[in-house]
């Protein structure tokens, strides 16, 4: 029998993937700015392990790969794009690295809070109208939720990190379209941001990576730490009573559907009938961090509870676990794994420890660098590895690079 290869070496197996030189195919002159699947998400792996003892080189070559050229700060940027994006990665330097970012960190902060102001700006006024909403306007990876983000991470105490909070608490409140409530941040289109006959009218969209669990991940964490602005902890009660009105109770525990059509709304239950994998993006993991976060911000024992129990079922049950066969953050168990570790640190829930050590037998059992969906951050080798590193380390990320997906 051939034994187990352990977390440090699968760790160095994924790293030297990342870093392996090679002709690279074409791509947009902004890609290098992608946290997603760009140097910039690839260089947090290197960052990481800087924080480690490793060497600085591979880390400050990504930097420089990910900030050559024009930077977007438009309003098609955000946490995983563009100027946000690059502020992000810059704000993980280890300290004895910070001088030689200091600058360019500073003229990145600058325009991504002048890029919160004008994003929350224009995002009011369309609300305040009701003008259609698409994902880019609140979800994590392009609109405010990410950019608040960041700004949690890096200026809690600023006037645009005050100016997103608004506005999320703003979108909880009821729209009307065509006569119908719905959702305040129902959007336009389907959940591949396209018009179809399923979804018409557009849909809600519950998941973590693009629906309501993003924003109340970023409102739980600013609230506990002790940031708040008018009716903030309302914001948070609505989205869980939203939570709790379209949670699935089966006797293997809770789920919750990806998204919600008109008709699902009409008719009060949703159209899909089984758990979706278990994932970060758009599965029970992700929310039940999103609601384990709010019981913890306000208090709330009982409805902590109830997320931390969701996890761990949803974790242990066989059919649910067979689905995960993905081993990136997004959709894998890299995601599952990083989530769990920060939420088990957290818990009232004295098996969430134990699941822990479960799940970091499946990351191993799963991680194999011949299987990487390319390099990336997101769905990639990179995003696998810096999970291994939490795994091999024993202990969260130094250098706080899961502040991009809301759990830490």
């Amino acid at each position: 029998m051939t034994a187990p290869v352990s977390a440090s070496v699968l760790l160095r197996q994924f790293t030297a993937l990342v870093d392996e030189k090679g002709p690279h195919p074409p791509e947009p002159s902004d890609a290098g700015q992608s946290l997603a699947v760009g140097a910039a998400g690839t260089a947090l792996l290197f960052v990481e392990g800087a924080w480690h003892g490793q060497p600085w080189g591979p880390a400050h070559r990504l930097i420089t790969e990910a900030a050559a050229g024009a930077i977007n700060a438009g309003d098609t940027g955000g946490l995983f794009l563009g100027a946000t994006a690059i502020a992000f990665l810059l704000s993980t330097t280890p300290p004895d690295r910070d001088h030689l970012y200091a600058d360019a960190r500073a003229v990145l902060h600058r325009q991504v809070t002048a890029l919160a102001h004008r994003r929350s700006d224009v995002a009011h006024l369309r609300l305040r109208a009701g003008g259609p909403l698409s994902f880019a306007d609140y979800d994590l990876f392009y609109g405010l939720t990410g950019i608040g983000a960041y700004l949690l991470q890096t200026d809690p105490g600023s006037s645009a990190l005050g100016r997103v909070l608004e506005y999320l608490v703003a979108l909880t409140r009821p729209r009307s379209l065509n006569g119908s409530d719905l959702p305040g941040w129902w959007v336009h289109h389907d959940p591949r941001r396209a018009q179809s006959d399923r979804f018409p009218g557009g849909h809600t969209n519950l998941g973590t990576a693009h629906g309501i669990a993003g924003p109340l991940l970023l409102l739980a964490k600013a609230l506990r730490a002790g940031i708040q602005v008018d009716g903030h902890c309302a914001a948070i009660r609505t989205i869980c009573d939203f939570l709790d009105t379209w949670r699935q109770d089966t006797p293997k525990g809770p789920w919750w559907p990806n998204y919600l059509s008109h008709e699902d709304l009409q008719r009060r239950h949703p159209r899909q009938d089984i758990p979706g994998k278990p994932s970060w993006c758009y599965g029970t993991t992700g929310i039940a961090r999103s609601g384990q976060l709010a019981g913890i911000a306000l208090g709330d024992t009982n409805l902590q509870a109830l997320y931390e129990d969701a996890l761990y079922r949803a974790l242990t049950d066989r059919a649910q676990f067979r689905a995960v066969v993905d081993v990136g953050l997004c959709h894998g168990w890299a995601g599952i794994y990083q989530t769990v570790v920060r939420a088990a640190a957290d818990s009232n829930d004295p098996r969430l420890p134990h699941l822990r050590h479960q799940l970091a037998k499946a990351l191993i059992t799963h991680a194999r660098p011949n299987t990487a969906k390319g390099r990336g951050l997101l769905d990639g080798a990179a995003g696998t590895a810096l999970a291994l590193s939490t795994l091999a380390h024993s202990k969260p990320p130094d250098n706080g690079w899961d502040a991009c997906l809301l759990i830490d």
